[in-house]
């Protein structure tokens, strides 16, 4: 894609650099509990160099980090760069503590400041949201949350939490979005406890990826099809989405992770929303459209990385 067609609200920066004979580029980050995954380009299909690498303590990962974008690559120039990462995180631009993590389970990783350091090395402008809020803006963007506002992105997997798209923009206010910490009501007859540390039976304590093993007693990968702990599954995600449209009223919910990947388990998903919500919001996408209104994610495992772009973008339009 040539910079005379890319538009992000820079239009000057980015022309400068094309008149020098120098690619003017985005860059991504999206950090995560156990991997942390770095681009360079401009979108899911124009990428000019790419670093994955394990999640060690902050200040080697964060000098990673900084050291691949730091790379010399004729004829590349690095405008901006938008950072999503596992939270929680401060995002209060009035905070002292922006631009870092919050108090996290992640050992080693609670009141690290990651912004701060990474613009000051690189001296370009930093975006900077949660890996989920990313996620949603990649889907809105490149995504199965195209031409759609609000969009709800869901991750189930080794935890579960969410994105919120509103009016153009993430959700962003006392912190972020915790959709994985909704309370559940209990099902007749279950009497799993949940297995997180703070809520016990919340939406992550009972569908998570390591809740579904610990119910069941063996990995999620082994439980068969026919098992009737999807249908327990399904229903506790049905309160979980039935909670999201009743706050939010997306337009759009978009679910991903690893959980998902059990193709059986989005039509049980859908079914108990339905369910679930008795028909007291009485709308087409809920009644006979709910295939098209509760949908996968389009770009997967990479979601959060390439809204991340969309952060990088966001950033230097602002500084423009």
């Amino acid at each position: 894609m040539s910079l005379a067609s890319y538009n992000c609200g820079s239009s000057d920066v980015l022309w400068g650099a094309y008149i020098l004979n120098v690619r003017s580029v985005l860059g991504a980050v999206e950090g995560g509990g156990t991997k942390f995954v770095c681009v360079i380009g401009t979108s899911p299909t124009d990428v000019v160099d790419q670093l994955i690498f394990p999640t060690v303590d902050p200040e080697e990962t964060i000098s990673t980090v900084i050291e691949f974008f730091q790379r010399p690559r004729p004829g590349i120039e690095l405008a901006a760069l938008g950072v999503a990462t596992f939270g929680p995180i401060e995002l209060d631009r009035a905070s002292p503590e922006y631009g870092g993590t919050v108090a996290t389970t992640k050992p080693g990783w609670s009141f690290i400041q990651i912004v701060r350091p990474i613009s000051r090395r690189l001296n370009v402008p930093v975006g900077w949201d949660t890996d989920v809020n990313g996620a949603v803006l990649g889907e809105v963007r490149w995504g199965a949350g195209r031409g759609f506002d609000p969009v709800v992105y869901l991750t189930i997997g080794t935890g579960i939490n969410g994105g919120v798209f509103v009016n153009g923009a993430t959700v962003h206010g006392l912190q972020h979005p915790e959709l994985g910490h909704l309370p559940m009501p209990p099902i007749d007859g279950d009497e799993f406890p949940g297995i997180c540390e703070y809520h016990g039976r919340c939406l992550e304590g009972v569908a998570s990826g390591p809740a579904i093993a610990a119910r069941a007693g063996r990995p999620v990968v082994d439980i068969p099809d026919e098992d009737p702990i999807w249908d327990v599954t399904a229903r506790y995600l049905g309160y979980g989405l039935m909670t999201v449209v009743v706050t939010v009223s997306p337009r759009r919910i978009i679910l991903g992770g690893g959980v998902m990947r059990q193709a059986h388990l989005l039509p049980k998903v859908r079914r108990a929303l339905q369910v679930v919500l008795n028909d007291y919001v009485h709308v087409p996408e809920l009644l006979d459209r709910i295939d098209d209104y509760v949908v996968p994610s389009a770009l997967g495992q990479e979601a959060g990385l390439y809204g991340a772009l969309v952060l990088a973008e966001r950033a230097l339009a602002e500084k423009v």
